[in-house]
């Protein structure tokens, strides 16, 4: 499972990573993995706002379809629209070109308290 140690994680399987004054947000490879293949995205809407925990979109895939959840608070200021013609970029690149969206966050420390690499493995593996 890959795990990249330069980004966030939170319980629900979402990575953030930050960049300047946003947080791009994916599914973990253990999420993906776990979905099998991805057929459809639900994405969110720009402009939205959202809190942690809260309801950013679905993504339906072979075996189910499963909510994803924003890891922090703020507004989406950028949605991944190539999902829409090619949603298995989630599987074949969750951490790159699999992302889908970008936060702008209410609280910029808030991603500090998610979880590190580490902590994920843990989660995941234990």
């Amino acid at each position: 499972m890959n795990v990249p140690d330069d980004l966030r994680y939170s319980s629900d399987h979402e990575w953030a990573r930050t960049s300047a004054d946003r947080i791009r947000v994916g599914i973990t490879d253990f999420a993906q993995d776990a979905l099998g293949d991805i057929v459809f995205v639900d994405l969110p809407g720009p402009g939205s706002t959202v809190e942690p925990g809260g309801l950013i979109g679905e993504v339906e895939s072979t075996k189910s379809v499963s909510e994803i959840y924003a890891p922090v608070a703020g507004e989406v200021v950028a949605v991944n629209t190539g999902l829409t013609d090619a949603p298995e970029l989630m599987n074949s690149d969750p951490y790159g070109d699999g992302w889908i969206c970008e936060i702008a966050p209410s609280d910029p420390g808030a991603v500090d308290r998610l979880l590190d690499a580490a902590g994920y493995r843990q989660l995941t593996e234990g």
